[in-house]
């Protein structure tokens, strides 16, 4: 008797559609994916609500939750209201004790607030928003990737990271985190799997060591 399939959930990052998952393949005779995409949050929408409401986009009992920076986050808070066999984390944080003290700094000043999000529809100004580095190369590249292009809902986004209410760890949550990472310096982690000369965009460019590596991770009790 054939093991039964295992439904895997990706979720991009922040501004991120699927696409940045394009390369990443597990077998299929063990995994079914299913790709996230981010909708505009509701007028004062909470992030444990919109949370509440993505859920409503699984279809499957007990599926594999992974997500990457802010999606990262988001599907630890979807977790809260369904039951999950596993959540992966890539390029994110588990809790906000892990944020980068320039984040923790903006919450008590509202710097954040002074960020220049209306500049969105500049793909360059987006992808230091998203992936926290200066792109001048293969800006197609980029456009392909980064296509939530709504100032509200980056506005939103960067606020609920900043102002993010997790303090401890969910337990069992299985974190991948780049040693050179600029938006969530490896520095503010614990327990994580360090993949050395991984950015915050290591699931684009490293996408063989996820290939290679997640469904290990995946079926491991």
């Amino acid at each position: 008797m054939s093991a039964e399939l295992i439904h895997v959930y990706f979720m991009p990052g922040m501004a991120a559609n699927p696409t940045i998952f394009e390369n990443i393949k597990l077998p299929k005779d063990r995994f079914v994916p299913h790709f996230l995409t981010w909708n505009i949050p509701l007028k004062n929408e909470t992030l444990e609500a919109y949370a509440k409401r993505m859920t409503l986009l699984i279809e499957h009992e007990n599926p594999i939750l992974i997500g990457v920076s802010f999606g990262g986050i988001l599907v630890q808070e979807m977790a809260k209201f369904i039951s999950v066999k596993k959540v992966i984390i890539i390029s994110s944080v588990k809790c906000n004790k892990e944020l980068p003290k320039r984040m923790i700094f903006a919450k008590y000043t509202k710097a954040h607030k002074l960020l220049p999000t209306s500049l969105v529809s500049n793909i360059e100004v987006l992808a230091k928003y998203a992936f926290g580095e200066t792109v001048t190369k293969r800006l197609h590249l980029y456009e392909k990737y980064l296509s939530v292009r709504d100032k509200y809902y980056l506005d939103w986004a960067i606020d609920s990271i900043i102002n993010w209410k997790q303090v401890e760890p969910s337990s069992g949550t299985i974190h991948i985190q780049g040693d050179k990472d600029a938006v969530f310096p490896c520095a503010y982690i614990k327990d994580c799997i360090k993949i050395k000369g991984g950015t915050h965009i290591m699931i684009i460019n490293k996408f063989r060591w996820f290939n290679e590596n997640l469904p290990k991770l995946i079926d491991d009790k």
